[in-house]
């Protein structure tokens, strides 16, 4: 009698997991028919084009969508106007997913393969126009999966303004926002499918002021104190300090005024400046160097300095045990394939790209797990990384080949290529959200990881200081 007894108590077993499967693919079918819906809210917020802390109508759309599914909102959390928390359910865990909708100035971009402005002043250059979407549909998946089976918990959706530049997530995470949180999951769109551990580069960012005197550039230059002598001393100091640096640091520099006619001497002028590293240690020390640099270009040339602090972002911490999560979840839901207008399409965008051929490898497989990365570029989902465990991804939103920040990156996110990498993201992290819910070990494993990678006597320090957010940054 033993044997049958085993045998039931294994089948019963299996027809569970069977079941919960089974959830789990009707969790993802009923994504798909909300296909059009997401696309349709995509579409907008890639047609609005608002930047850093201007974002009221994508703020308001996604808001819009979440209420009308049964979430409760927090409007202009941490002193942001465009931020917000959308809710459901109560106590723990605490699963939180992140979602983005600023866009990029000057990257203004028809959805077609050639170079093409709408006459706009910005462009959805780095897919969070996707990122918001995806995210969105991912936390009202879930929401749908814990009605439906009962599930205790809380899942949030955090609408993250200015990641661009403005930090908004640094200030959501100084406010305390996310001191309850368990596990935060995020996804951004890129030019493959991918899963591993992540990285990105601490920041710095600042305006620097330089004052002087007006006068006639010709009759009575001995008169004037050039503010742009200021700024242009500045940034020939900071270039001959390139040599003296980690090669690993990165600096960049914009002038943002520089005078508004050759005639007058300019009294005011104003540099734009990013400091990155891989470590947020080295960056303090680079600015600190930055801003002597500054004070030696006032002082040389006869005009007076200030500076004002706009963003400042912590690298990002990885968390293998979420990670290896998500990629396994990225797998079961695999890639995508072009239709031949999309192909067509791709092939053009390709050979702007100066390659020969769409590399097809990267929008229908997923890349290789791996458990390091090399940082190039940064975000405040850093900051999140060390307050709470976080996992992320990417999808091939873009065509192969394609960088961040370009019009390529434009013009495909405005296309189905765009939105079919969208859908794969939003699958993705509904599992993995899922998972974590199922499986509260996975949330001790990742808190014990993320304690043991920034120490235990880790405290937070906002590389930005106590500055309030920066809302006119982009003005």
């Amino acid at each position: 009698m033993k044997k049958p007894i085993v045998l039931t108590v294994i089948s019963l077993f299996c027809m569970s997991l069977l079941l919960a499967q089974k959830t789990k693919e009707e969790v993802l079918k009923k994504i798909d028919t909300k296909d059009e819906i997401y696309t349709g809210i995509a579409q907008s917020i890639w047609n609005y084009a608002e930047m850093g802390y201007q974002e009221e109508k994508s703020s308001a759309l996604l808001q819009k969508t979440l209420k009308q599914e049964g979430f409760s909102i927090k409007k202009g959390v941490a002193g942001m106007p465009t931020a917000f928390i959308a809710e459901y359910g109560t106590g723990t865990p605490v699963i939180a997913i992140l979602g983005e909708y600023d866009a990029l100035p000057g990257l203004s971009q028809k959805a077609t393969p050639k170079k093409e402005s709408l006459g706009k002043d910005a462009g959805h250059a780095c897919g969070h126009h996707l990122f918001g979407t995806a995210s969105t549909a991912a936390t009202i998946a879930v929401k749908d999966w814990m009605k439906s089976n009962a599930q205790k918990g809380t899942i949030r959706f955090y609408g993250c303004p200015a990641e661009e530049g403005g930090s908004g997530k640094v200030y959501m995470v100084r406010e305390g926002l996310f001191d309850d949180v368990d596990v935060a999951l995020h996804w951004h769109p890129g030019n493959h499918n991918a899963a591993s551990a992540g990285a990105a580069l601490a920041n710095k960012s600042a305006k620097f002021r330089f004052h002087g005197v007006s006068a006639h550039a010709a009759a009575s230059p001995e008169k004037g104190r050039s503010a742009l002598d200021g700024v242009e001393s500045m940034n020939a100091m900071v270039n001959m300090m390139r040599e003296h640096i980690p090669q690993e640091a990165r600096i960049h520099y914009v002038i943002t005024d520089g005078g508004k006619a050759p005639n007058v001497v300019p009294d005011f002028a104003e540099v734009y400046y990013y400091v990155r590293h891989n470590k947020r240690d080295v960056v303090i020390d680079l600015f600190e160097r930055l801003t002597k640099a500054a004070e030696g270009a006032a002082l040389g040339t006869g005009t007076t300095m200030d500076y004002e602090m706009i963003g400042g972002t912590h690298e990002l911490l990885p968390n293998l045990s979420l990670q290896k999560v998500m990629h396994a979840n990225l797998t079961t839901v695999g890639g995508f394939t072009y239709t031949p207008k999309e192909q067509l399409f791709a092939d053009e965008i390709t050979r702007t790209l100066g390659l020969q051929k769409t590399d097809m490898q990267k929008v229908t497989a997923i890349a290789p797990y791996a458990t390091e990365a090399k940082a190039f570029g940064s975000t405040d989902v850093g900051d999140v990384s060390f307050a709470v465990p976080t996992a992320g991804l990417s999808t091939a939103t873009w065509v192969p080949g394609t960088a961040a920040h370009s019009w390529q990156a434009v013009a495909a996110g405005g296309t189905s290529i765009g939105y079919k990498g969208m859908m794969i993201a939003a699958k993705t992290l509904t599992l993995t959200a899922i998972d974590v819910f199922e499986n509260p070990a996975l949330i001790i494993e990742a808190k014990a990881e993320l304690e043991e990678k920034r120490g235990k006597d880790f405290k937070y320090i906002p590389l930005l200081g106590n500055r309030k957010p920066a809302l006119d940054y982009r003005n």
